[in-house]
């Protein structure tokens, strides 16, 4: 059965990445020397340093690990992938002409462009209705695997607002930036009385990184707990 799925690595403070990029999303060599740069690239060490993921890429080296493990399962288990625009312009010359996603791609944006196809059996779909019509087209491409959400976090949060994630895997790296872009903040619009709620599935640590798995139960409104008061 198909599920949706997301995750995201986090600095033990909540970011994904440092205090944002205020220039041209398409400007790589520009981002890559910005602040938003250097915590992503501090909480996603991990990743590019594993093993799966350098093969994947086609790089030499990388460390065969649990954290590799981790990121092979996540590429096999997913048979299609949407995402937000600003992470494929910010990916798109990076990832070169040959993606690590190898299945079908499907970008939410507002600005319309032909599908783009890539070697190794990537494509890039453009969305213009929404993350839902995104999502429910992935699930038809994704031929009984599960959807991954791939980011960046404003995709994220607003499939997560719109109860859209069956399960999300959060990996929090041992360092605290202080400053940056959260993956929960107020965008989510939750009312005050509410609280997404969220089931543990699955805890993984290495010292690199402590792999966080939930089901996501989604919205519910909080309950006060008086049992302290000690009344019978």
């Amino acid at each position: 059965m198909t599920k949706v799925t997301a995750q995201m690595s986090l600095s033990l403070d909540g970011f994904y990445a440092g205090p944002s990029f205020l220039g041209d999303s398409t400007d790589v060599i520009g981002w890559m020397t910005s602040p938003e740069a250097l915590g992503f690239f501090r909480v996603t060490r991990w990743v590019t340093d594993a093993l799966a993921w350098r093969e994947r890429q086609g790089f030499a080296g990388g460390e065969e690990s649990i954290n590799s493990a981790i990121v092979e399962e996540s590429f096999e288990s997913a048979g299609a992938y949407v995402m937000g625009r600003r992470m494929f312009d910010g990916g798109e010359i990076p990832w070169g002409d040959e993606p690590p996603f190898r299945a079908p791609v499907f970008v939410v944006t507002h600005r319309p462009h032909e599908v783009v196809e890539r070697a190794g059996g990537t494509s890039f779909t453009f969305v213009t209705d929404g993350v839902e019509q995104a999502v429910k087209l992935a699930r038809k491409a994704a031929r009984g695997k599960d959807v991954a959400v791939a980011g960046g976090g404003t995709m994220l949060r607003h499939a997560m607002q719109r109860g859209l994630v069956d399960e999300l895997e959060v990996h929090i790296v041992p360092v605290v930036l202080g400053d940056g872009q959260r993956l929960f903040d107020v965008s989510l619009n939750l009312a005050d009385d509410e609280g997404i709620e969220l089931t543990p599935l699955r805890v993984v640590g290495s010292p690199e990184v402590t792999h966080l798995r939930y089901a996501v139960a989604g919205s519910r409104t909080l309950v006060l707990d008086d049992r302290g008061r000690g009344d019978e």
